[in-house]
C-alpha cells in the first residue's frame, strides 16, 4: 500500500510553528461516518496506530451501520468512539441494546454522549446528562466518556447567548466524572479563531471545570462546503473568517486550511503549559483523506500513518 505523499516544502510561518504544532497535534482524533468510512480502503494508510476515531451517528443511521463501521475499525487497531445522541434513543432498553451490541460485536468500551442535532426528541431523553443519569456506561465499565463543548455557544440550549445553561451542564459533568470510573473529557464544536477557544478554555478554568478540552477543528474543504456545514452546525462569531476570505477573489478558489488557528492554538499552549487543551479533534469536513494528509504534512513523526514505511 503507497504511503501518501509528504509535502516537501513548507511556508516560513509553518517553519517556525513546526515543532509546537508536531506537538499540538499528537494523538489527534478524527470523525467519521459509516457511509464515509466506506470510500477509506485503508485507513491504516492515513491514520497513525490507536488513533481514536469518533463514528456520528445521523438520525436515520441503522444501528448496524454504526456497529460495523466499529467492528472494522477496531479490527484495524483504532479506538472507536461512536456518538450516543440522547435525541434519537427511543428509550432505557434501547440505549442498552445499543451499548451492548457495540461491545459484544466490536469491544468498543468508549462513547461520546450529547444530546444530538434533531430539535425534537423521539423518546425518553433530551440530554446527555439524562443519558449519563441511566447509569448504563458505567455498569457496562465504559473506560472514556466524552461530551460536547461549544466555545462559541449554544443557541440550541441558552437561546439568550448567555451560555447558563451548558456551563451548568458541564458543571453536573464536572460532578460526575468524580463518581465514574471512565475517563472524561470535552470534546468541542469546530471553529475558526484561536482568541474565543481561549477564552473559553479561560474560563472553564475559572468556573471550576477542568475536564480535559479536545478542541475541535474543521479539516481542510472548499470554502463554500465549510461555510454550509459551519451555519448547519450553528457555528459562532468566527464564521466570520470564512466570510472574509470569501469576499477576496483570490480566495474563493482555494481550499481553506486550518493553519493559522492550529499555529495560534499550538503557540499559546507551548507559552501557557496550564492551558487545557489536551488533544485536537478533527472534523474532516473535505474528506477523510485530506484532513489525514493535513495532519501528516503538519505534525512529524507522531501524524505518520499506522503503515507507514
Amino acid at each position: 500500500m503507497a504511503v501518501l505523499p509528504f509535502r516537501k516544502h513548507r511556508t516560513a510561518s509553518e517553519t517556525q510553528a513546526a515543532p509546537q504544532v508536531e506537538t499540538f497535534l499528537r494523538g489527534y482524533s478524527i470523525e467519521v461516518m459509516p457511509r464515509t468510512a466506506e470510500k477509506v480502503e485503508d485507513f491504516r494508510a492515513l491514520l497513525p496506530e490507536a488513533t481514536r476515531v469518533y463514528i456520528a451517528h445521523i438520525e436515520g443511521t441503522p444501528i448496524e451501520d454504526m456497529v460495523a463501521t466499529a467492528r472494522r475499525l477496531a479490527g484495524d487497531g483504532f479506538q472507536v468512539m461512536p456518538h450516543f445522541p440522547a435525541r434519537i434513543i427511543a428509550d432505557r432498553r434501547q440505549l442498552q441494546d445499543w451499548i451492548a451490541r457495540y461491545q459484544g460485536e466490536a469491544g468498543v468500551t468508549q462513547g461520546l454522549i450529547l444530546a444530538g442535532s434533531p430539535k425534537h426528541q423521539v423518546g425518553d431523553f433530551e440530554s446527555s446528562v439524562q443519558l449519563l443519569e441511566t447509569g448504563l456506561f458505567d455498569k457496562a465499565g465504559f473506560t472514556r466518556l466524552h461530551v460536547a463543548g461549544h466555545p462559541e455557544g449554544n443557541r440550541d440550549i441558552d437561546p439568550d447567548g448567555s451560555d447558563r445553561r451548558v456551563m451548568d451542564a458541564l458543571r453536573w459533568k464536572q460532578d460526575y466524572a468524580a463518581t465514574t470510573d471512565a475517563e472524561m473529557a470535552i470534546v468541542t464544536q469546530f471553529c475558526f479563531e484561536a482568541d474565543p477557544v481561549i477564552r473559553w478554555v479561560d474560563r472553564l478554568a475559572a468556573e471550576g471545570i477542568a475536564l480535559p478540552v479536545h478542541i475541535g477543528i474543521a479539516g481542510p474543504a472548499k470554502l463554500q462546503t465549510l461555510i454550509r456545514f459551519a451555519i448547519a452546525c450553528g457555528v459562532g462569531p468566527s464564521l466570520k473568517v470564512l466570510q472574509k476570505r470569501a469576499m477576496d477573489v483570490t480566495k474563493l478558489v482555494l481550499p481553506y486550511e486550518p493553519n493559522d488557528v492550529i499555529n495560534a492554538l499550538a503557540r499559546h499552549k507551548a507559552t501557557h503549559p496550564d492551558f487545557n487543551i489536551e488533544q485536537v479533534h478533527f472534523f474532516p469536513l473535505g474528506g477523510i483523506k485530506t484532513a489525514a494528509t493535513w495532519a501528516i504534512n503538519h505534525g512529524g513523526k507522531a501524524t505518520r500513518p499506522a503503515n507507514a514505511a
